[in-house]
């Protein structure tokens, strides 16, 4: 059976085939001292999540007991019964495709630990000891637990199995490439120099902390530091889960908060308070991950440096039963304008940021020349990228104290030019105070057609590079005029595209939308419009119809209403999707088939797999291309 045009295949859609991996955080309700019952709740939690396709699940410290038992730890039948617990648990998992993490308390060489145990298909992978107890202000585990670096033996005898004990344990997943595990417990995650850190150097992936972690106010919001700070640190997916309803209250309460973050990102979270238990399921870029660590190269040196031997354990094989469509929605959130955040708060911030960067870096341009030669020259369009830079100048102006009247805002109406983007950069070199300087391109054009014998009716890419190449030529020779530098206005998007010409308007002496991408221009000029110049209604006026211009390089005649017929997105594509494929080819080296694919699920519909390849071919084909003018 063939499948239908235009249709994914299943490896395209299988988020697996393009370096994820599917990890749960499982916070079950627990009663104090009651194993069985907590067994029950912990598989009740590890089903779903396995029936939701996770690869790797995480639960809480001391989930098979509860943490907060007291001198009952010493127990002997509560100590026999985590272990009957665990046992029951390896049974019921033991066709179970899923690595998971308990905790335990469990007697060694009698002394007691704190135990995270890690388990696959009904083994014992692996047993980490708490590293760190804490003994102050509300905690006293010393009273019970002895730190890992106590303990006499490197192995425990677990489910009739010797498995390694230790801290220096890593567990690897040869199915899941690029999963590399390591588990510490709650107190361990807090030090100034956790476990996971040193396992991270030396080559954990998905650093797992297993916590119980009592609520207190505020102590949420430093969780979610404390994760997003431990990704972002280690360049690693650092996955949290604590403790939640049914721990006894006496002296503390809980939350059940349960947190993924990925190199610094908050990218999951579960409900807290939830007293019927919670779990949260979410897809982990690994590969992602790997290629921050090989650019990152002081990472590596890092970990060259502060070497620590760790053992390894494979998980062994296992054969996957679950349907394959689980893995062909992508668990988690791709924004699909990557460059400009969908929260209007960060993207307040975002376009404060951006805008600063930019007029604080020109100011020093300007600081650094002659007193004299304080001046900018600008080519003037009426479209979106030169009203940018034209805003961006005359705060860089503000800033240093000097007159917008040396700004020279040049207009060069062509061909293209429409009267509306000609009135509009008339109005806005106006609002702003700069000087406006007109210089009709039109006639030079028809000049150098006569000269090489070109028609001037003929439109192609003679006729638009000429015109590109005269605004250029105009714009240098007006500021050696007026002894000032050209401001560029080219930006990321197009730069990344080549949607410029060669030797026309790529050049410039300074480039000041050169970082700044096609997609987040618009939000820039409407942020101005409201942050900076609050209090000229005349110049929010004017952007607010340069934002509603069609984008275009009007090298090409209007129709024949004097509407615009070159628009630049039916040419190259939508921008929004270029920006997308800027984003994650750049700047995480995803390759075309990984990038498409996350691009289906960014859009969600609003375009078709066709149409993100066809254009994501455009976008490869002239990236490649258009590389020569990227090299000055």
């Amino acid at each position: 059976m063939t499948r239908p045009a235009g249709e994914p295949d299943r490896d395209f859609l299988d988020v697996r085939t393009h370096g994820f991996a599917r990890v749960a955080v499982c916070v079950p309700p627990v009663r104090v001292a009651d194993p069985v019952f907590n067994a029950g709740a912990h598989l009740a939690l590890l089903d779903a999540a396995q029936r939701a396709g996770a690869h790797y699940a995480l639960c809480p410290e001391l989930g098979l007991s509860a943490y907060t038992c007291g001198d009952l730890f010493f127990q002997d039948t509560l100590l026999r019964g985590v272990r009957e617990a665990l046992a029951q648990v390896a049974r019921a998992t033991a066709d179970w495709n899923l690595v998971f993490s308990v905790g335990a308390p469990l007697a060694l060489d009698g002394l007691l630990f704190n135990c995270a145990v890690t388990l696959y298909r009904g083994r014992v992978l692996a047993v980490a000891p708490k590293a760190y107890p804490p003994n102050y202000r509300e905690f006293y585990e010393l009273r019970w637990f002895r730190p890992a670096a106590e303990a006499r033996a490197r192995t425990m005898t677990l489910l009739g199995e010797d498995v390694p004990f230790g801290t220096d344990v890593l567990v690897r997943v040869p199915h899941l490439p690029g999963f590399v595990l390591h588990t510490d417990i709650c107190e361990d995650l807090w030090v100034p120099v956790p476990p996971g850190t040193r396992a991270a150097l030396a080559g954990a992936t998905v650093l797992a902390n297993l916590s119980a972690s009592n609520v207190t106010v505020g102590k949420w919001e430093y969780r979610q530091e404390l994760v997003r700070g431990s990704s972002a640190r280690n360049l690693a997916v650092q996955m949290y889960g604590a403790a939640g309803f049914g721990e006894s209250t006496s002296d503390l309460a809980w939350d059940g908060h349960g947190l993924v973050a990925e190199r610094g990102q908050l990218i999951a979270e579960t409900p807290r308070f939830a007293l019927a238990g919670s779990q949260v399921v979410v897809d982990v870029d690994l590969q992602t991950l790997l290629q921050e660590r090989m650019r990152q190269t002081s990472f590596g040196a890092n970990g060259r440096d502060l070497a620590t031997p760790f053992r390894q354990v494979e998980c062994g094989p296992g054969s996957e039963t679950r349907p394959r469509a689980l893995w062909e929605r992508l668990e988690r959130s791709v924004e699909a304008r990557p460059f400009v955040p969908a929260d209007p708060a960060r993207r307040d911030a975002r376009c404060r940021e951006v805008f600063l960067i930019q007029a604080t870096s020109l100011a020093r341009r300007l600081h650094a020349l002659p007193t004299e030669a304080r001046r900018l020259v600008i080519g003037i369009s009426g479209g979106q990228d030169s009203t940018h830079a034209l805003l961006v100048a005359a705060h860089a102006m503000d800033l240093l104290g000097l007159p917008r009247a040396d700004i020279v805002a040049v207009t060069m109406p062509g061909f293209g030019t429409t009267a509306r983007t000609r009135g509009n950069a008339e109005r806005l070199v106006a609002a702003l105070g700069a000087r406006f300087r007109e210089i009709p391109l039109t006639q030079l054009s028809e000049a150098v057609y006569a000269a090489i014998g070109h028609p001037s009716e003929q439109e192609d890419v003679t006729f638009e590079n000429v015109q590109a190449w005269l605004r250029k030529l105009l714009l240098f020779a007006t500021a050696s005029q007026s002894r000032g530098i050209d401001l560029g206005t080219g930006d990321l998007t197009e730069i990344a595209l080549g949607w410029c010409t060669y030797g026309g308007d790529h050049l410039s002496h300074y480039g000041v939308n050169a970082g700044v991408p096609k997609t987040l221009i618009s939000d820039l000029i409407a942020w101005t419009a409201e942050r900076i110049f609050t209090a000229d209604a005349a110049l929010q006026a004017v952007l607010a119809d340069v934002l509603a211009t069609p984008i275009s390089p009007e090298l090409l005649r209007p129709g024949r209403d004097g509407e615009i017929m070159q628009r630049s997105e039916d040419l190259v594509g939508p921008y929004e999707l270029h920006d997308f494929f800027l984003y994650h080819i750049l700047r995480f080296g995803s390759g075309p088939r990984r990038v498409a694919r996350l691009a289906v699920h960014a859009f969600d519909g609003r375009y078709d797999l066709a149409t993100i390849r066809r254009w994501l071919l455009v976008f490869v084909r002239r990236f490649f291309a258009n590389q020569f003018k990227r090299c000055l």
